[in-house]
Parts: structure tokens; C-alpha cells; sequence
């Protein structure tokens, strides 16, 4: 099941002129910053608020770090803006496999690493009325949920 609006990734071509631009206009400030080399991006993950199921609602601003990333494609082709949506749940495996069933194109054989430890996968934006989706499963969540079943273990 989806829980939240886990974030909305935004490709800029300067981060941290991108960066500054939302905290002086929103007073957003950055919550969590890395590089990410298997996606080629230096990432800053700006927390909007928290949720009811232990997440929270980020904006992920995404500058390309090599001209052959997925990112820097995209921003040569479109320019800044929006890139995607990311949709969180508990379990990205058991969603993405769902969401398989009804006919939608899932672009990872397996889920990967995300920001701040997340496992993600994305639905080709096709297949999802020209949205590029991403599923997360949060490390905060995932480790809830592995502790409640350990606990039921017991």
C-alpha cells in the first residue's frame, strides 16, 4: 500500500544555488546531502514535513555528477523542473510487484540503494501517463518493519 508523498525530485543544473533558492524563498533547509555514483547525482533532500506512518515529505534536488546520468539526459532534453514523483509504502518489493500484475512496466529487476539508505525501484512514465514514479521504502521504515516482525517472531 502507498502511505505519503515521499518526495518530488527536482533536476537542477546547480545545486546549491537550487538549494539556496528554497530555503530563502520557502526556508526549507537541507535535511540530508550525498552523492550517489551508481545514479551519477549529488543529491540534497529538503524535509517538507512528517507523517502519520514515521516518514516524512521531502523535495530532492538533483544535479548530475557525469553527462552520461539518467539526470543529465533528462535536463538536456527538458531543462530544470520537476523529474519525478516518489511514492512510499512499506514494502517496495511486495508493491512493485502489484503494481507489475496490473501492467505497468517496473524499470529494476530488483530494488536499489536510494538516498539516505531507501530501496527504490521507478515505473516507466509510459506507463503512468508520462509520470516518472519511483517506489521507496525508507530505512526508517523498513527498519520498523523489520522489527515488529522480529518482535512477532518471539
Amino acid at each position: 500500500m502507498l502511505t505519503r508523498i515521499d518526495h518530488i525530485g527536482i533536476a537542477c543544473f546547480d545545486l546549491d544555488r537550487t538549494v539556496e533558492f528554497y530555503r530563502a524563498t520557502y526556508g526549507f533547509e537541507v535535511f540530508h546531502s550525498e552523492i550517489n555514483e551508481e545514479q551519477g547525482v549529488r543529491e540534497a533532500m529538503l524535509k517538507i514535513n512528517e507523517t502519520s506512518d514515521g516518514g516524512a515529505s521531502y523535495l530532492q534536488l538533483l544535479e548530475p555528477t557525469r553527462d552520461d546520468s539518467t539526470v543529465a539526459k533528462w535536463l538536456a532534453k527538458n531543462g530544470e523542473g520537476v523529474h519525478h514523483i516518489a511514492f512510499g509504502t512499506a514494502d517496495v518489493d511486495a508493491e512493485a510487484a502489484d503494481i507489475k500484475d496490473k501492467g505497468v512496466r517496473v524499470l529494476y529487476e530488483e530494488p536499489r540503494r536510494g538516498s539516505m539508505g531507501s530501496r527504490i525501484t521507478f515505473l516507466h512514465p509510459k506507463d503512468c501517463h508520462g509520470v516518472l514514479t519511483e517506489l521507496v521504502t525508507s530505512a526508517a521504515v523498513e527498519s520498523a518493519v523489520e522489527r515488529a516482525v522480529e518482535s512477532n517472531e518471539r
